[in-house]
């Protein structure tokens, strides 16, 4: 019988402390696979990306597509209105053209748009709302579904994106009237789906992402045509013709990636409009007063694929020219 030689008896004392620390490592997870399975998943994406998902949801303006790719995108929208400012009459004591009354005002928008890259660094854009609005004033009610004021835009980034600085886009929007015009509704025969005039708007944006941050502020000046041989009865006068006046707007938020596949966002935004001109038939002319309008609004954003972010939005007016509420949807839609 052969005995273990002492060369071997050294062999194996060296082999036990790896063999050893070999089953210990397959045992128990190490520091590197804790980090593995914290780490971010592959499909999960990145806070930038998902930051830009947010603010195209949260505004429109900062999106930029690539040349010769289309996006297209459905919002839904509710909007609750307490109070508002409605046409009476001009009586020989002055102007009580827009005397506030309680109404109630119900409405909902469903929007298509869709965006072209006509260039990198430029993008075409077409909105189609479909509108539903339900009011009662003075006792009566009235329903009306319709098209609303189909809009055509584009947006210019002059200066190439950089993660580290503020990115610029120019934009210009102009929105026809497609829907019912509020100066041709004849009372108690519905409510009117449109502004009346063609209008247009020009602007800036400004964004900047740090993560897990995104800031964001706009500014915007627009202005419309006048609506002309408008046979609109107003108590015991005709308008015949309305001016409306320029409006000024900003707003600013930020938006915060909680995770890979949450973002919230606060924003406020603010548009003040200059009073309208109007004409009537027996030569008389007056002017409105100014509006202005402020909303304060908070969302949640839910990436359920790596390409696809659902926002829902909530909006409480600041202003007596604003909106009590408004509730919103951004959802893309991939062909």
């Amino acid at each position: 019988m052969k005995y273990p030689t002492l060369r071997a008896w050294c062999a194996a004392a060296l082999l036990l402390p790896a063999i050893s620390a070999l089953a210990q490592s397959s045992a128990q997870p190490s520091a590197a696979d804790a980090r593995d399975a914290l780490a971010k998943k592959e499909g999960e994406g990145d806070q930038s990306a998902l930051l830009k998902q947010t603010l195209t949801a949260v505004d429109k303006q900062y999106s930029m597509i690539k040349k010769g790719q289309v996006q297209v995108t459905y919002d839904l929208n509710y909007a609750y209105i307490g109070q508002e400012k409605i046409v009476t009459d001009i009586g020989t004591a002055g102007l009580t053209l827009f005397e506030i009354e309680n109404v109630s005002s119900h409405t909902v928008t469903n929007t298509i748009s869709a965006d072209y890259g006509i260039l990198n660094n430029l993008t075409g854009n077409v909105t189609l709302p479909a509108i539903s609005r339900y009011a009662t004033v003075k006792g009566h009610s009235g329903i009306s579904n319709s098209v609303g004021d189909i809009g055509l835009g584009a947006r210019w980034q002059p200066i190439e994106s950089r993660r580290d600085s503020a990115n610029y886009t120019v934009t210009g929007n102009v929105r026809l009237p497609t829907g019912r015009s509020p100066f041709k509704i004849v009372s108690g025969s519905g409510q009117a789906t449109g502004s009346g005039v063609t209008s247009f708007t020009g602007g800036l944006n400004i964004n900047r992402i740090v993560d897990p941050v995104a800031l964001f502020g706009s500014v915007s000046l627009g202005g419309s045509l006048p609506a002309k041989h408008l046979y609109q009865v107003t108590g015991t006068r005709i308008l015949t013709r309305v001016a409306p006046g320029m409006n000024i707007g900003f707003g600013m938020g930020f938006a915060y990636a909680l995770s890979y596949g949450i973002t919230t966002t606060m924003s406020f935004q603010e548009s003040i409009s200059a009073g309208s001109k109007l004409r009537f038939a027996d030569g008389l002319n007056a002017k409105t007063s100014t509006q202005t309008s402020g909303m304060l609004n908070f969302g949640l954003g839910y990436r359920v694929s790596p390409k696809t972010t659902v926002n829902v939005s909530v909006g409480i007016g600041v202003t007596a020219d604003s909106p009590n509420m408004s509730l919103g949807m951004n959802l893309p839609l991939a062909f």
